[in-house]
């Protein structure tokens, strides 16, 4: 799930790695209206009315993970693993990126919080980096050729 949608150049590369992750895992992109009601710039309010969207948009039964940059740092082959073990109990894994203000802090309390990186993303490249680390951790799990690291 995801505060608002992608637009311009990286549109058609985050579509691409959506297309070739679903070869590994069931992945539905949800996404939600960014800002508040009334077009307020309050930070405050405008984090809250995106994590109310996003909140009533999370099954119960997923484990929630919030991408924020204070977030667990996680590599490829951890990342894999991760998923793999929630596959194997047949437990779905929800992922959330936020707006510029970041993700609200009841989500937050909610969820396992991860993150991308120590950098502070545009939620368009933190989404291009999710679905493709969603592809990647399909294709180590797989033994397939695309990951090269260790």
């Amino acid at each position: 799930m995801v505060v608002g949608g992608v637009r311009g150049a990286l549109a058609t590369v985050v579509r691409d790695y959506e297309k070739r992750a679903c070869r590994y895992w069931k992945l539905d992109a949800i996404e939600v209206e960014a800002g508040a009601p009334g077009g307020s710039d309050d930070r405050d309010a405008v984090r809250s009315a995106e994590q109310k969207r996003l909140l009533v948009r999370v099954p119960g039964d997923v484990e929630l993970v919030a991408l924020t940059r204070t977030g667990r740092p996680m590599g490829s082959r951890a990342f894999a693993s991760y998923l793999e073990q929630h596959a194997l109990h047949a437990r779905d894994v929800a992922f959330v990126i936020g707006g510029a203000h970041g993700v609200g802090d009841e989500l937050l309390a909610r969820a396992r919080p991860l993150t991308l990186s120590a950098m502070t993303l545009p939620h368009e490249v933190a989404r291009l980096v999710l679905v493709e680390q969603l592809y990647r951790a399909g294709t180590i799990l797989r033994g397939e050729p695309y990951h090269k690291g260790p």
